[in-house]
């Protein structure tokens, strides 16, 4: 009770807050009028409404004299407990989950293997074989390389450049560590809920797989006896999800892209982003039409080919500066324990890392299941394998390159750390084009290359986060398609909203939205955990029987 009272209090007062700063700028306003172009409107808008989400989600509890979100110590706690029943999957099944998205076992995944739900009753509808439809379902829609691509777009993205630089800014190199960390935890978690996300799979009549959290908090829940427990975490989520897509997956991407353009083009005024906007939309608008097999047939193509972009740059970038490797490590591990004065302590820097990691790699708020549901497998373990991989890429490998790069370009001291907006020579830089200044020092035309990554990343994005929205959609409103195109319009108007609106209201507001889909989702995995043992010894013992 006395925590609940401290919430509302914290609520009201927040509340009470946004009222009088909106009272003071509308009377400043009324006093001088100054015209406004549209991304400023759209930013007053936009701003209070984020501001009030933020304050909710990521309500926090003071710890050592730091204020820490009650989501960071839920997923710290589930991914350090899962880590060990398991028996830390991130390290020791990390070779087989390569065999599995290779290939190697897909003779066994699709032959002569007992129904994930043989309780499921296929019946002929318009003519369609029963027997093709139970193959369908077993099969799903996209290969594990398709999905684990997919996934990974959704993932993979501004999040890894400028959110990290963010996060380095603010912290320091220490915060990296952290992100590791949160990192290798989140493997764990992934492979959990990916699991569990084909278990629970649901297929129509043509053959279209409908997976996630939704489906395995219902019918999992259902199977333990709390059926009333899992539709209402179940709708909770779906509720959260659609959030998601519209913040993190959406807002956040057209935003720091929409900046790097506008940035790279000199475009200023009070419509770039809007305009910029617009641009994006209609681009993604394209593409989301076809679903997830058009999802999965252009993620797989783009995301190798800007991850390759990216990483070789990196790898230029650090190569060249070879000598301060070392000094740059150094950093990482001394001062993730012992930060600079001024960035809240041990404690204040491990949040940054963690909260910046867990926007990155999503482990624990269950939308990458989402994808990973529909792989053609018959062995729901076999995706949970592939699915740990993608914070190993996401975090582990390019979250660092890109903390890397930022620790060597101010390895002189170009930049005070303590700040999310650092000023240099007199301009203001953050996020993405605070990356891109650092790639530039060595690489100096890779700026503009940067750009085109930055797009196609924040693209990709948000393409996979328009299938993940919409299958939650789906979930509370049927699937029609009138309420398909209902949530993509919806889904775009928010590429809009993003790229005009400022950072810190997209960011707080993605963050948000993100990190609230692991209250529901971590209840489930509480309650499912061993259905994921179970799996993964299933699918193990196959794999022994066909040696």
């Amino acid at each position: 009770m006395l925590t609940l009272f401290i919430f509302i209090n914290n609520i009201q007062a927040q509340t009470d807050t946004l009222i009088t700063t909106s009272t003071e700028t509308t009377l400043m306003a009324a006093e001088t009028p100054v015209p406004v172009g549209l991304d400023e409107r759209i930013n007053q808008a936009f701003t209070p409404f984020a501001n009030a989400i933020e304050g909710i989600v990521l309500y926090s509890f003071p710890i050592a004299g730091t204020q820490i979100p009650l989501i960071v110590i839920i997923l710290s706690l589930g991914g350090l407990f899962f880590s060990f029943y398991f028996g830390f999957p991130s390290i020791r099944k990390f070779g087989l989950a390569l065999k599995v998205v290779q290939g190697k076992y897909d003779a066994i995944e699709m032959a002569g293997t007992p129904e994930l739900h043989p309780e499921v009753n296929f019946n002929t509808v318009d003519g369609d074989n029963p027997d093709t439809i139970r193959d369908e379902h077993h099969h799903g829609e996209v290969s594990h390389f398709q999905a684990l691509a997919t996934a990974v777009s959704g993932t993979v993205g501004l999040g890894n450049i400028a959110g990290v630089t963010i996060a380095i800014s603010l912290g320091g190199p220490g915060a990296t560590f952290w992100m590791i960390v949160s990192g290798l935890l989140g493997m764990t978690l992934k492979f959990v809920e990916c699991t569990l996300g084909v278990q629970y799979r649901d297929v129509n009549k043509d053959g279209v797989v409908f997976g996630g959290p939704m489906y395995y908090l219902s019918k999992g829940l259902k199977e333990k006896g709390y059926t009333g427990l899992g539709k209402f975490l179940a709708a909770f989520f779906a509720v959260l999800c659609i959030g998601g897509s519209f913040g993190g997956g959406n807002a956040a991407q057209s935003n720091q892209a929409a900046a790097q353009i506008a940035s790279m083009l000199g475009m200023t005024g009070g419509n770039s982003g809007f305009i910029i906007g617009i641009g994006i939309a209609i681009l993604v608008g394209i593409t989301i039409i076809g679903g997830i097999k058009r999802i999965a047939t252009v993620t797989e193509k783009i995301v190798p080919f800007m991850a390759v972009i990216y990483i070789l740059a990196c790898l230029i970038v650090i190569g060249t500066h070879y000598s301060f490797i070392g000094t740059a490590f150094s950093q990482i591990f001394t001062e993730a324990f012992n930060p600079q004065a001024g960035l809240g302590g041990l404690i204040g820097v491990l949040v940054i890392g963690f909260r910046r990691a867990a926007f990155s790699n999503e482990a624990g708020a269950g939308s990458a299941s989402i994808a990973h549901s529909a792989v053609r497998t018959k062995y729901s373990a076999s995706e949970g394998l592939v699915a740990l991989l993608e914070p190993f890429i996401d975090t582990i490998v390019i979250c660092t390159m890109t903390a890397l790069v930022i620790i060597i370009f101010n390895g002189n001291g170009v930049f005070e750390y303590g700040n999310q907006a650092v000023t240099i020579n007199g301009i203001s830089y953050q996020g993405a084009t605070l990356t891109s200044l650092a790639f530039g020092e060595t690489i100096s035309w890779f700026p503009k290359v940067l750009t085109l990554a930055i797009f196609l990343f924040a693209v990709s994005t948000m393409i996979s986060w328009s299938y993940y929205g919409l299958q939650a959609w789906m979930y509370l409103f049927g699937k029609s398609k009138a309420m398909e195109l209902t949530y993509k319009v919806l889904f775009l108007i928010f590429i809009v909203i993003g790229a005009s609106a400022n950072m810190s209201a997209v960011w707080g507001f993605s963050d948000a939205m993100i990190l609230a889909m692991v209250f529901p989702n971590m209840i489930g995995l509480l309650f499912l955990y061993p259905v994921v043992k179970k799996q993964l010894t299933r699918f193990e013992t196959a794999i022994k029987g066909a040696k």
